[in-house]
This record gives structure tokens, C-alpha cells and sequence, in this order.
């Protein structure tokens, strides 16, 4: 008669995103929701310089950034 062989499940810790990973995310989303807007007013604007003008318009913090004189 075989042995039943009784694995024993480890439950992994669960990793929360950092605040930089979840300012990307938030940013990506925004990025998604404010694209169909900014096409209409620039058909030719992709939507990957769309993304990378949210990102550069912000820094690590979620504010704007000011521009030094």
C-alpha cells in the first residue's frame, strides 16, 4: 500500500509596494485617464509621451515640480 505523502503548504510574506512603486502605478492611471482628452486636442501625441509628460511633470512626492529661475 502506497503512503500518502502530506505536503505542507508556506505561506510566502506578503510584499507591499514601496510609495515610489505605488506613485508609478497611481501616475500610469492617471496617464491612462487623462489620454482619450489630450488626443483629441493633439492627434499626434502617443500615448507613451503622454506617460513620460506625467512623469516628468511630477517628482518622487506626487507634487509638481517647480522650475528653478
Amino acid at each position: 500500500m502506497k503512503r500518502k505523502v502530506h505536503r505542507q503548504v508556506q505561506r510566502r510574506k506578503t510584499v507591499l509596494p514601496s510609495a515610489r512603486v505605488r506613485q508609478e502605478i497611481k501616475n500610469f492611471l492617471q496617464a491612462l485617464d487623462s489620454y482619450p482628452a489630450r488626443a483629441a486636442k493633439e492627434p499626434s501625441v502617443t500615448f507613451q509621451e503622454h506617460l513620460c509628460s506625467i512623469f516628468v511633470g511630477r517628482d518622487d512626492r506626487g507634487g509638481n515640480r517647480q522650475s528653478r529661475p
